[in-house]
């Protein structure tokens, strides 16, 4: 169990530094995504599982398809 944990909060890290390096935007909101997930996991693991869910989808779903449907009107790209 410790060693799963430990495991997703490396990966949340690195998917939350990777965020910053990205140039293409939608990528940076898929990793956003992904810590958003990460974090319902660990929630769940904590066994908290009404935050999970509700991180689950506000933080993944939700916030993810306005982040999406606002490149798909701007630049994809940052400059």
């Amino acid at each position: 169990m410790i060693l799963v944990v430990t495991f997703l909060i490396i990966t949340m890290l690195v998917a939350a530094v990777s965020v910053y390096f990205f140039h293409d935007l939608l990528s940076a909101v898929i990793a956003s995504c992904m810590v958003s997930l990460i974090a319902a996991a660990l929630f769940f693991f904590l066994h908290a599982p009404d935050v999970a869910m509700a991180e689950a989808s506000i933080g993944a779903a939700l916030v993810t398809a306005v982040f999406v449907i606002a490149i798909r009107r701007t630049k994809r790209y940052e400059e």
